[in-house]
C-alpha cells in the first residue's frame, strides 16, 4: 500500500516536471520564432540598407559625372564661341575635353551642298582607315541620314530602335559599347551630325549624357551660324569696300575732270571778256565822239541808233564785268577784305543810290535791322554791290505800290539778312537754279524785263566767298525773299 503510494508520487512529481518542462519548450520555441523574424526584419533591413548606399553611390556618381561634363562643356563651349572660324570651331575640341565627358571617340559631319556629300570636320580615338570606313557609310545612306538630322532627335544605345544604323552595323563600324548621334541644325547652310562613343564596358550611356551632347551640339550648331553669319558680313563688307573703293576714284577722277573743265571754263570766259572789252571800249568811244556832233551834225535817225549803240554798250561792259568778276572770284583771284560792316549805314547808301529807280517806279523801301544783327565781317566793298543786285533785281519784278524790305536777325553766331519784295513770285521748280550763271526764270515779266542772269549767280559766288550761304523762299504771286547768312562781327 505504501508503495503504491510512493508510486503514485513518483508519477505526479514527474507529470508535473514534465508539464513544466513542456511549458518551458514552448515558451523557447516561441522566443525562438520571435528571434527568427527579427532576424529576417533585420537582415531585410540591412539588404534594403545595402540598396540604398549603392544607388546612393550611383546617384553621387552619376552626379560627379553630370558635375564634371557640365565643366568640361562649359569650357569647351567657352572655348568654341572664342572663334568664328569654322575650321577652329572644330579644332576646339579636344580628347580631354571628350574624356572629362566620359567619352574617348567622336567624329562630326558637315553636308556639302555642292559637292552632295558628307564631309568630315573632324575626328577623335579613329584611324584613318576607320575613318574612311565610317565617312562612306554616311555617304552611301545620305537619305536616310538627312532624314535623321531633319528629324532633330538625338539617337543613343539606350535610345529605341531607329532606321539609320543597326547594332551589328554598330559593332562593325564604329567600334564602341555605348554611343549618341545627334544633328547639328544650324538655321542656315549646311547641316550635319556629331557623334562620341566609347569602349568602356563599364560606361552606360544615360539620359544625362544625351543632354550634355544635345546641349554641346546646339552650341556646335549656333557658332557655325555665327561664323557663317560673320563671313558673309566680312564678304559683303570686303566687297562693299572695293565698290566704295572703286566708285572714290571715279569720282575723284570725274571731279578732277569737272574742276579741270570748269577751270577751262572760268580761264575761257576771263579771256573773252578781257577781249570784249577792247572793241566793246572803241565803238562806245566812236558812239560817243559822234553823238557830241564834233564830226558833223547827225540827222535825229542817226543821232536815235547811235543812242542804242551807246546804251547797249554799257550792258555789254556792265556783262563783261560781271562775267570777270564771277570767274575772279572762282578762280581765287578775288580776295576778300574783310573788316566790321555796319548793315544801317551800307543799306542807306544803297537807299540813296537807287532812290531815283525806287521814286520813279513808286516802290517804299523799308529796313528793319535789330541791333544784335547790325555788325558784320565782311568786304564793305563787295557786300554793296550784293544789296545794289538784291534790292535791283526785286525792283524788276514789283509792281508799282509796292515795297521792298531788308531784314536781318541773329542766327547762331552768323547774320540772317533778307531782301523781301511784294513781286510777282518765283515757282518752287526754278529755286535750285535761279543762281546758276544766265538763268532766267521762264515767266511772262522776264520776257519783258531785259537781263542776263549774272546778277544773283554774282552774289553767290560773293556771299560764300566770305563764308555764308544765300537761298530763296518764294511762290508764284506772293513775293519772293532772298536771304543769305553772314559771320556776325563779335
Amino acid at each position: 500500500m505504501l508503495t503504491l503510494l510512493l508510486f503514485a508520487l513518483i508519477i505526479a512529481a514527474l507529470a508535473i516536471a514534465l508539464t513544466y518542462k513542456i511549458q518551458n519548450e514552448n515558451q523557447l520555441r516561441s522566443q525562438v520564432s520571435s528571434l527568427k523574424k527579427s532576424l529576417s526584419d533585420m537582415d531585410e533591413q540591412a539588404k534594403l540598407i545595402v540598396r540604398t548606399d549603392i544607388e546612393l553611390n550611383k546617384i553621387e556618381e552619376e552626379l560627379d559625372k553630370k558635375i564634371s561634363g557640365l565643366y568640361a562643356l562649359q569650357s569647351l563651349s567657352r572655348m568654341i564661341s572664342m572663334t568664328l572660324e569654322e575650321d577652329q570651331i572644330f579644332r576646339r575640341i579636344q580628347p580631354e575635353h571628350l574624356k572629362e565627358l566620359g567619352f574617348e571617340k567622336a567624329f562630326g559631319f558637315l553636308w556639302d551642298d555642292k559637292g552632295k556629300r558628307f564631309v568630315l570636320r573632324f575626328s577623335i580615338g579613329y584611324p584613318g582607315e576607320a575613318i574612311k570606313s565610317i565617312e562612306s557609310f554616311f555617304n552611301e545612306n545620305k537619305e536616310r541620314c538627312m532624314d535623321f538630322i531633319t528629324g532633330d532627335k538625338t539617337l543613343s544605345s539606350i535610345s529605341a530602335s531607329n532606321n539609320l544604323i543597326t547594332l551589328q552595323q554598330l559593332n562593325e563600324i564604329f567600334k564602341i559599347n555605348s554611343f549618341i548621334i545627334c544633328p547639328l541644325a544650324p538655321q542656315q547652310n549646311n547641316r550635319g551630325l556629331i557623334f562620341v562613343g566609347t569602349q568602356n564596358l563599364e560606361t552606360t550611356v544615360t539620359e544625362g549624357d544625351e543632354e550634355l551632347i544635345k546641349i554641346l551640339s546646339t552650341q556646335l550648331a549656333q557658332a557655325l551660324e555665327n561664323a557663317r553669319l560673320f563671313e558673309k558680313t566680312w564678304n559683303a563688307q570686303q566687297e562693299l569696300e572695293k565698290k566704295v573703293t572703286e566708285r572714290t576714284r571715279e569720282l575723284t577722277l570725274a571731279l578732277e575732270e569737272v574742276k579741270k573743265i570748269s577751270d577751262n571754263k572760268t580761264n575761257f570766259v576771263s579771256s573773252v571778256s578781257h577781249e570784249l572789252r577792247t572793241p566793246l571800249t572803241s565803238i562806245k568811244g566812236y558812239a560817243a565822239i559822234l553823238l557830241t556832233g564834233k564830226l558833223g551834225d547827225l540827222p535825229p535817225e542817226v543821232r536815235q541808233r547811235l543812242e542804242k549803240i551807246n546804251r547797249h554798250s554799257d550792258e555789254l561792259v556792265h556783262m563783261v564785268n560781271e562775267l570777270l568778276d564771277i570767274s575772279r572770284i572762282e578762280s581765287g583771284k578775288v580776295t576778300m577784305r574783310t573788316e566790321v560792316c555796319d548793315l544801317k549805314e551800307i543799306t542807306a547808301k544803297v537807299e540813296d543810290l537807287l532812290s531815283g529807280q525806287l521814286k520813279e517806279r513808286k516802290l517804299s523801301f523799308v529796313v528793319e535791322i535789330g541791333p544784335e544783327a547790325n555788325a558784320v565781317l565782311a568786304d564793305r566793298t563787295q557786300l554793296e554791290r550784293v544789296f545794289i543786285n538784291l534790292v535791283g533785281n526785286a525792283m524788276k519784278f514789283t509792281p508799282p505800290d509796292g515795297s521792298i524790305t531788308i531784314k536781318s536777325r541773329k542766327m547762331d553766331k552768323m547774320a540772317g539778312i533778307s531782301v523781301v519784295d511784294t513781286g510777282c513770285g518765283i515757282a518752287e521748280e526754278a529755286h535750285d537754279s535761279i543762281f546758276d550763271e544766265f538763268y532766267r526764270v521762264d515767266n511772262a515779266i522776264n520776257q519783258e524785263v531785259k537781263g542776263t542772269g549774272l546778277g544773283l549767280a554774282l552774289v553767290k559766288h560773293i556771299v560764300e566767298a566770305q563764308g555764308g550761304r544765300i537761298w530763296v523762299e518764294s511762290s508764284p504771286g506772293s513775293g519772293a525773299n532772298f536771304s543769305f547768312t553772314l559771320p556776325i562781327a563779335s
